[in-house]
């Protein structure tokens, strides 16, 4: 994966300003993204998916121009063809597990069977093994079966990178473990790339190769996967 990112964006809220300016580029295909919470990290990911337009700038993958304020351009989500997955999912609550997975893979797509499923969906739904719950609603399942319903639909669309916003922080911590352990399985068995956004150093020590530090709106370098899990690690904690 090819990633280069240069964007500049001014947002107001009263009195208060935040200033944006991320630059960075990567040839790795597991990238994370951490800092605190209010660092700009989920700006920069909705800027790459084309769900916020950066004032200034310009994002490419894989050498395809996606956003190039000098050059006016912009391409819209969906012709990115970068799945999101959403930090609480973002499944529709009026709709079944299946449909769920199957939305966007046809337009009116209303009322799909487990036999009507697309190839697409279907191939996730085994490998998540939701099929027992695909007549089921969001608020009928577990956490863990949200984020697996989130991924199956995400993926289902084929993208052509996977863009995740800290996908465990609404998980218990044996879950967050669990899931963690499971994307990790699914990274070194998918050619997906995927870029993770999270403040929490075990999710970069499992799922990273590539991690820069974004403080303030600002990438401030780059740090070691294992190195940053230290910080979290009460031991060390206590013996600084």
């Amino acid at each position: 994966m090819s990633v280069r990112v240069h964007i500049e964006h001014r947002l107001l809220s009263g009195q208060r300003e935040f200033r944006l300016a991320v630059d960075f580029q990567t040839e790795q295909r597991r990238l994370a993204l951490f800092g605190p919470s209010g660092a700009g990290k989920t700006m920069t990911l909705q800027s790459i998916a084309g769900l916020m337009r950066p004032e200034r700038g310009h994002i490419a993958l894989n050498g395809t121009t996606l956003f190039d304020s000098e050059r006016d351009i912009c391409l819209p989500p969906r012709e990115r063809r970068l799945a999101y997955l959403f930090q609480d999912y973002a499944l529709f609550p009026h709709l079944t597990v299946a449909q769920n997975i199957g939305f966007g893979l046809k337009p009116g797509w209303a009322n799909p069977s487990r036999r009507r499923l697309p190839a697409a969906a279907r191939r996730w739904v085994d490998a998540f093994e939701l099929g027992h719950i695909l007549e089921s609603y969001p608020w009928e399942i577990s956490g863990g079966q949200k984020q697996r319903v989130a991924l199956a639909r995400a993926l289902a669309l084929e993208p052509r990178a996977l863009l995740l916003d800290e996908p465990f922080a609404a998980l218990d911590t044996a879950l967050r473990r669990k899931m963690r352990q499971e994307l990790a399985a699914l990274q070194r068995q998918l050619e997906i790339p995927m870029i993770l956004i999270t403040h929490d150093p075990d999710d970069v020590a499992e799922l990273a190769d590539e991690v820069y530090e974004i403080r303030a709106g600002a990438i401030i370098g780059t740090v070691d996967p294992a190195a940053l899990a230290l910080r979290g690690d009460p031991r060390v904690q206590a013996a600084a």
